[in-house]
């Protein structure tokens, strides 16, 4: 036996005697038997984007990207012929949401409907998820503020930066019970800093409701419906609104009905003017188009 052969000889045996390499083949033996790590399982896609139709769905953007939004709301089908039954007639809102991490994400817009700016913060502190961790909701927290810049009716009346401003904190908690069907509930409590009438009150409690049916891998039924648990005004009346999501290459348009004319929430939730009985309905569309302005998968110019 030559001196290479017995060198290679004990350098086996060293090495298969050896309690580290012992504990290596245990190691592998049990990846081989199906050991595998613990892994978390979330629901996504519960809705198509981060809203149903005007109120915020509790989905998110990604962190590090952009969604535009444009939504656009026509006059009332009910008003005739000669106004094109509402489609001579129009108000619109754009606006940027950004997400700063998957569960923080903000927003700015701009409403031509009393020319109001408006701005968001929304933080998903519940993702519903199965596996290691068990969470059978996803939940939400948003805070708004809408500023009307819209000139008074009267300018003798003094007009204070304090009375343009509203605010509104939602609480969204949801559930994907399937691939196909969604729903969520929305406890709101919208504050104005000035009422109309001094009856009113400043605060208005409501709560919603909204739901998602997928029809097909492209397109959904949506519903939102909010009701005012402490209305005063008998000419307000709550927000209902109905309509198809389309999912169409990075692009979601949304085309809806509904009775309320604002698209935020001082609006829709205490100032819903519309009547379905009476054919005060808006057709309207949002669409929704998003960009990765900050990722690991952004493409460099």
């Amino acid at each position: 036996m030559s001196a290479l052969t017995k060198f290679f000889i004990i350098v086996i045996a060293v090495y298969t005697f050896n309690p580290i390499s012992l504990f290596a083949q245990d190691d592998l033996s049990a990846l081989i038997e199906g050991f595998e790590e613990p892994v978390i399982n979330y629901a996504s896609a519960a809705f198509k984007t981060t809203r149903v139709i005007n109120g915020h769905s509790f989905e998110n953007v990604g962190g590090g990207v952009m969604d535009v939004k444009i939504s656009h709301r026509f006059g009332f089908l009910n008003s005739g012929g000669y106004e094109l039954f509402g489609l001579d007639n129009a108000s619109i809102r754009i606006g940027l949401d950004y997400g700063i991490t998957k569960q923080l994400m903000v927003g700015i817009g701009r409403s031509s409907f009393e020319k109001t700016y408006d701005g968001f913060i929304k933080y998903k502190f519940f993702r519903q998820s199965t596996g290691e961790r068990n969470m059978p909701i996803a939940a939400a927290l948003v805070s708004t503020i809408a500023l009307k810049t819209i000139k008074p009716s009267d300018p003798d009346i003094p007009n204070y930066f304090s009375s343009r401003l509203y605010f509104s904190n939602q609480l969204i908690v949801g559930r994907k019970f399937s691939d196909a069907f969604t729903i969520q509930i929305m406890p709101t409590v919208v504050h104005r800093n000035l009422v109309a009438i001094s009856e009113e009150p400043n605060d208005v409690f409501a709560l919603g409701i909204a739901a998602r049916q997928k029809l097909s891998k492209r397109i959904a039924i949506n519903g939102e419906y909010y009701y005012q648990l402490n209305k005063s005004d008998p000419e307000i009346n709550n927000s209902l609104s109905l309509g198809f999501d389309i999912e169409t290459g990075g692009h979601v348009f949304q085309l809806h009905f509904t009775n309320s004319t604002s698209m935020i929430e001082k609006g829709f939730v205490t100032e819903t003017s519309g009547d379905w009985l009476n054919g005060d309905i808006h057709f309207g569309f949002n669409v929704s188009r998003v960009f990765t302005i900050v990722g690991k998968n952004r493409k460099k110019p």
